[in-house]
């Protein structure tokens, strides 16, 4: 069974819409119902991440190499903050995919079958490159800049036996959003090439302002040490370079595709006299 079948919920018309002309407020009642529900999962998900608290909080101490018991909070209230950090997040993350479908439930009947197509295949890219972006920060780039950092603590004669639970814990997940929204910039280029609104040559002539535009942006999202940094643009680096390929296999297919209609149409008749 097709994405896009199971989510629409009438037969598809003629003209490739799914969904017939009905009365505004009908549309209306279809949108309260959709936020309804997209706020009813999210609260469910809110109170179903409660219980995995403990647990997210080890896993999100773990890159740093610590144990909870070098980790403290500060403050009677540092418990129930990070409660709903994990909460806010956590939860949200959990609901995301029934609030997608939610939302594409209630826009997929007025979107042609070609629109439908597209939407999934984006949501899915979207999906696998913030899911690169989290297992490249937790993985590998966490690990790597609090290491730099406490190096850093011990040349400058700073010796960190208590690390601030809070503190910590934004660090975690303020990287971990910034490279999974950081890997979602070349999805957002890909589209725009593929629709046509840049080209891939421009992106080719551009290439080196990309790539200090690049850089910028992860000095601005990763933690303050060029390792991390680096760990962000280079996948970043490639990806642009990938989307530049890729737009131009489309223009190519596209030119060949113009070229083979230009070819089927018959030849203008000849109204000269002979």
């Amino acid at each position: 069974m097709k994405v896009g079948r199971f989510l629409i919920k009438r037969d598809e018309t003629d003209d490739g819409y799914n969904d017939p002309p009905r009365p505004f407020i009908e549309h209306l009642i279809d949108l309260r119902d959709c936020l309804l529900h997209c706020v009813i999962a999210w609260v469910l998900c809110e109170i179903i991440i409660i219980p995995f608290a403990p647990k997210i909080t080890e896993w999100i101490i773990a890159p740093a190499g610590l144990s909870t018991d070098k980790v403290q909070g500060l403050g009677w209230t540092a418990g129930f903050s990070i409660l709903i950090k994990i909460m806010l997040w956590g939860g949200t993350a959990l609901s995301m995919p029934f609030l997608l479908f939610f939302i594409m439930r209630f826009v997929f009947p007025g979107l042609k079958r070609t629109e439908r197509s597209i939407i999934v295949f984006c949501l899915f890219a979207s999906t696998f490159l913030f899911g690169i972006g989290v297992w490249m920060a937790y993985a590998a780039t966490l690990e790597i800049a609090i290491d730099v950092l406490q190096k850093i603590n011990s040349w400058v004669g700073i010796k960190v036996d208590i690390v601030r639970l809070d503190e910590h814990v934004d660090i975690v997940i303020k990287t971990i959003i910034a490279f999974g929204l950081a890997f979602q910039l070349p999805l957002l280029l890909l589209a725009l090439g593929w629709i046509g609104v840049v080209p891939s040559e421009a992106l080719r002539s551009r290439r080196r302002i990309a790539i200090v535009i690049i850089f910028v942006i992860a000095m601005v999202l990763t933690p303050p040490d060029p390792v991390s940094q680096t760990l962000m643009a280079l996948p970043m680096c490639a990806l642009y370079e990938a989307c530049i390929w890729i737009i131009r296999l489309r223009e190519l297919a596209r030119g060949d595709k113009k070229k083979e209609e230009d070819d089927d149409e018959p030849p203008a008749p000849d109204d000269g006299a002979d």
